[in-house]
């Protein structure tokens, strides 16, 4: 019986010193960010724990936050979409249609999740590298419908290898198409319209921050795990394996 006693006795005090370590940690760690305020939750883009004031105002402005983070994805889901006047947006002189949308929805989706996969190689890509990248692109496509290509290629690194994805996926699929074909029927023009498409989605899905990845985030909604199911459903539109 006495036995049992200091076992009790035992157990009492190591819960009691457990609760007091817990309370003295509490009370004594910061928020990562500000050192100031108690933390509230677990931060994947600075390794600790920060307050939730720091997380709204330094969320994607210094910390670079990941897009499987379940605060970032909370926060783009509900955050005000930002006013694009259509008069700033590039390339106004290439029409893109709800017919022509409709005609190339495969096409859209492959070359959404073209330009997702191509950011996700290149850790640290912003929705401005993407921008950047676009840029890219939709000269280079333009130089096609003059008959003489011209690569343009961006000096920022992330914009250059989102950007030389994109091409090698296209390419890729193409040359499967013609072997299997004789010829693809990927048009040039198309590609060119749907790059203008996405470009004008990311005008009007980044949020504006330094490290935005709102439009990545967006673009996630058309991510398939395998590439390869990419460029098979492009090759047979009337089977699409991505859905819009």
């Amino acid at each position: 019986m006495n036995r049992l006693v200091r076992i009790d006795s035992l157990l009492w005090r190591a819960k009691r010193d457990l609760r007091s370590r817990l309370h003295l940690y509490t009370r004594e760690v910061k928020c990562a960010i500000c050192q100031v305020r108690k933390p509230r939750r677990e931060c994947p883009g600075v390794h600790g724990e920060i307050c939730t004031i720091c997380c709204g105002t330094e969320r994607e402005q210094s910390v670079d936050c990941p897009l499987d983070c379940p605060w970032l994805q909370e926060a783009h889901e509900h955050e005000r979409p930002p006013d694009v006047d259509p008069a700033l947006l590039p390339n106004r002189d290439i029409e893109v249609t709800e017919d022509f949308l409709r005609e190339n929805e495969v096409l859209l989706a492959f070359l959404a999740v073209s330009v997702f996969e191509g950011a996700l190689e290149s850790p640290g890509a912003t929705d401005w590298d993407v921008r950047e990248a676009f840029d890219a692109l939709i000269a280079t496509w333009r130089t096609l419908q003059s008959g003489i290509y011209y690569e343009t290629r961006p000096a920022n690194t992330y914009a250059a290898a989102i950007a030389k994805h994109v091409q090698a996926s296209i390419e890729e699929v193409r040359q499967k198409e013609a072997k299997e074909r004789g010829v693809s029927s990927i048009r040039d023009s198309a590609i060119l319209g749907v790059l203008v498409f996405l470009q004008r989605l990311e005008y009007t899905n980044n949020n504006g921050r330094k490290r935005s990845r709102a439009f990545l985030d967006f673009l996630g909604g058309f991510y398939v795990p395998s590439m390869e199911a990419s460029a098979e459903n492009i090759e047979k539109p009337d089977e699409p394996l991505i859905i819009l």
